[in-house]
């Protein structure tokens, strides 16, 4: 059994986004009331303008969305997940050659949200390119391993370029300007796919209400990229300019859908006109799926060199090295 206790009270941070999450613990309600909207973009080239409009709306409104027509296989998706599956299967000894840092490597119950200030019931192996020395499983231990996650995440890198650049030109900027900010090219590439194992429930810690898959939060990047699994849910989201109202929505799994949010580099950037919205992913329910949870998640998170500051200077401008430095020092201990 986890031995962690929480403080009792939430520590001071710099950033606001973290004082506000750190107020975002609690059960809360449910509600079916919100529309999480599916958005085609297919054709996107020809369709860029009208698919525009239709992301900027559903992301000011919720800071949610998905998206259909993406161009990544089913097919594609299906085999990313078999190799997290193949991954996680390693024995913990083995995993533990590569340990997480800036990043990048595998952890376990090792990120402890501001909200809950308890571990997350969950492990995860992040890849960021430029920082993988010494972190990838051998062609011995799981063959191509690397190489089709590193064409994986390119898809999704392109994916979220081209959603990006709607937001650009909603908010003044070129439309090039966030692909940019998110060169894969260069060292300070910070981009992340997070490959995500949340464990089956313990019959022994089943009514620990303390305890979550992944608690409130919001995410650091521009972007978020998510996969779901069929069967396998818990993703609720709760808009943040209604976090008075503790009402969360389901975000259950869709096949062939990229479950999408706006993150905080991106509300900084846009002067607070797009919200990053909280979410969270709780334990199953006595009559739901009990088993493991699997997610794919990619995270546009503008290069080191990056200046974060939207058009009209809300807030002071700050590089994306630091801000994530800050972020993810609030979310795990010695691991940036």
């Amino acid at each position: 059994m986890n031995s962690f206790t929480p403080s009792s009270t939430p520590a001071p941070y710099t950033l606001g986004e973290l004082d506000k999450e750190s107020r975002m613990g609690g059960q809360g309600t449910e509600t079916d009331a919100r529309e999480v909207r599916v958005i085609d973009i297919t054709d996107f080239e020809q369709r860029s303008a009208e698919i525009a409009e239709q992301l900027w709306s559903a992301a000011v409104e919720i800071g949610f969305f998905q998206v259909s027509g993406h161009g990544i296989a089913q097919a594609d998706v299906d085999a990313a997940f078999e190799r997290a599956e193949r991954f996680f299967a390693l024995p913990r000894e083995r995993k533990a050659q590569w340990p997480l840092a800036r990043n990048s490597g595998w952890e376990h119950k090792a990120q402890i949200r501001p909200s809950t200030r308890t571990p997350d019931q969950k492990e995860s192996y992040q890849v960021t390119r430029p920082r993988m020395a010494g972190l990838w499983p051998s062609e011995d231990e799981l063959p191509g391993f690397r190489d089709a996650t590193l064409a994986f995440e390119r898809q999704c890198w392109e994916v979220g370029m081209r959603l990006l650049s709607c937001f650009a030109g909603k908010l003044g900027f070129d439309a090039d300007f966030f692909t940019r900010a998110h060169d894969p090219s260069v060292p300070g590439y910070q981009s992340t796919l997070r490959m995500l194992h949340y464990f089956a429930v313990d019959p022994a810690l089943k009514d620990e209400m303390g305890l979550w898959r992944a608690g409130a939060h919001t995410d650091f990047d521009c972007l978020t990229l998510l996969f779901q699994r069929a069967g396998q849910g818990g993703l609720q989201v709760l808009p943040g300019k209604e976090m008075a109202s503790r009402e969360w929505t389901p975000v259950p799994p869709i096949e062939g859908v990229i479950t999408c949010n706006i993150g905080d580099m991106l509300t900084r950037w846009s002067d607070d006109r797009l919200p990053s919205n909280f979410h969270r992913v709780r334990n199953p329910l006595p009559h739901e799926y009990q088993g493991p949870r699997y997610s794919l998640a990619f995270f546009c998170q503008a290069n080191e060199e990056a200046v974060i500051q939207g058009p009209e200077a809300k807030y002071p401008p700050i590089t994306a090295a630091e801000y994530l430095r800050q972020r993810v020092a609030a979310n795990f201990s010695n691991r940036y």
